[in-house]
């Protein structure tokens, strides 16, 4: 394993552990979609590693398209304000979308990401989180796929940041309060 970055208090989710909660949703999405038309749509920028395994654990053929929305800014808690900065490059009708998220905190970029898409007319919209805090939650909505349930700390790595920093790292990590506070 890699050595541990000096911001990270303690490693949450190691590499290994990743990969085979990577490949146990791609087994699982390959299923469920089976003679579907797959549309991925990763949220940036926090997917895309997990959105790039996760591809490479799918055995069916997928499209794949990327929105930008902003919640965080620099802090470390959802502002309640959602900006889409970069929109879908296609139309979602006759798609079944698969929204790929880093994490599901507050639910409020995802309760208005999956109604903003059904909108538009995919055959489904479902959710797919790596990791999910439910304790955080502030809507109702469920994730369909989740990687792991984690409890209430901040997390970085593995796509996850602070201020844009850490995303490279390749395991999922606690960030030292410190470093924020």
């Amino acid at each position: 394993m890699s050595s541990v970055h000096p911001d990270v208090q303690e490693v949450l989710i190691s590499e290994e552990e990743l990969a085979a909660t990577v490949r146990s949703l791609g087994e699982q999405i390959s299923r469920d979609y089976a003679g579907k038309n797959l549309l991925l749509v990763g949220i940036l920028k926090g997917s895309v590693l997990f959105m790039s395994d996760l591809m490479r654990n799918i055995s069916l053929d997928c499209n794949i398209d990327f929105m930008r929305v902003s919640s965080y800014g620099a802090g470390t808690s959802s502002s309640g304000k959602i900006n889409i900065e970069l929109d879908l490059r296609r139309s979602v009708k006759g798609y079944d979308v698969l929204i790929i998220e880093d994490i599901l905190d507050s639910g409020n970029t995802l309760s208005l990401l999956k109604e903003l898409l059904i909108q538009r007319g995919p055959e489904s919209v479902k959710i797919c989180t790596l990791l999910d805090k439910p304790e955080r939650h502030m809507t109702d909505i469920k994730p369909d796929y989740i990687g792991k349930v984690i409890p209430n700390y901040f997390v970085i790595g593995y796509g996850l940041d602070y201020d844009e920093k850490y995303r490279n790292l390749p395991y999922v990590g606690i960030l030292r309060p410190e470093v924020y506070e």
